[in-house]
């Protein structure tokens, strides 16, 4: 008759807790419930941690008026706040047209580059050969500046999308697959020793343990990889289009209409900005159980 294995004692308390962990807070003794942060107090928070970066954009944008107002730049350098609204609203349909191609290609490579670079993450984790032969590729790709290739993808592509696109995946592939590298090899030994004792599969595995385990470090890339992703887009259109916000810039500049330039350049940084806030928004729902998003919701009472 065989006995059954002795976990060490690490794994044995792991096991021994699930109970605890499958109660509710307010059911495990000695831990009290408390409610969560009422709209109020969200909406405080959010006003606390955001204060101080509106007041260093309000004070920026004072700086420039100041600058402009007294005329120690001539205006065809630096145009006033007032021309670039009066450019914002007068062309509103016309900056509208050309953002919009330019979010599109934005978004299309930065989904190209998410799907691309987890599958390789995953292929590289799970095959040292695979890894040992893809990275060094993959790091003489990330160092050649995307500006000096350009024009081969417009040359290769034609002056259509698809180098855009190109380019986009290009730039925001690395930071995607080194933070899902990353994440992938973060997970604890023990755990995936405790997986395989408990006879787990290795897919099970993968989609228990590694790929929750990995998700803090892919968000992380993936904001890092959508603001990339724009830049991507309009390198691509500095090179060879007739339409987005990089042709914009590129024209405002050879027409020395600099406040369409900066117009321009202000609708190109609030598209990176509202992307990067997305990709936050989606970390907090997806990720509530991380450590960075835990609201305190349950207070020790010992």
């Amino acid at each position: 008759m065989h006995s059954s294995p002795q976990l060490p004692p690490r794994f044995r308390e792991f096991t021994v807790s699930q109970s605890a962990l499958s109660k509710r807070p307010a059911d495990v003794a000695g831990v009290a419930r408390r409610a969560g942060p009422t709209t109020g107090e969200r909406l405080a928070r959010a006003a606390e941690q955001s204060w101080r970066p509106l007041a260093l954009l309000l004070a920026a944008l004072v700086v420039w008026w100041a600058i402009a107002a007294a005329e120690l730049i001539e205006a065809y350098l630096v145009p006033s706040p007032g021309a670039t609204l009066d450019v914002l609203t007068s062309k509103a349909g016309y900056l509208w047209q050309h953002t919009w191609v330019t979010t599109y290609e934005t978004l299309l490579g930065f989904a190209i580059a998410v799907v691309v670079g987890v599958l390789a993450a995953v292929v590289m984790v799970y095959s040292s050969t695979v890894e040992r032969t893809l990275y060094p590729i993959l790091l003489f790709a990330q160092v050649v500046p995307k500006i000096a290739i350009a024009p081969l993808f417009v040359v290769w592509l034609g002056f259509g999308i698809a180098p855009k696109i190109l380019i986009a995946v290009l730039i925001a592939f690395f930071p995607v697959v080194i933070s899902m590298v990353t994440g992938l090899k973060a997970v604890d030994p023990e755990m995936l020793q405790l997986s395989a004792t408990m006879g787990a599969k290795p897919w099970q595995t993968f989609v228990k343990i590694r790929f929750p385990a990995s998700l803090p470090h892919l968000f992380s890339g993936l904001k890092v990889a959508v603001t990339l992703a724009v830049t991507g887009a309009v390198v691509g259109e500095f090179v060879g289009a007739n339409e987005g916000l990089g042709y914009v810039i590129l024209q405002a500049n050879g027409n020395l209409d600099t406040p369409m330039l900066f117009a321009g350049l202000l609708v190109m940084s609030l598209i990176g900005v509202v992307l990067f806030v997305v990709v936050e928004i989606a970390e907090k729902l997806l990720l509530p159980w991380h450590a960075s998003r835990r609201d305190t919701s349950a207070t020790t009472t010992f």
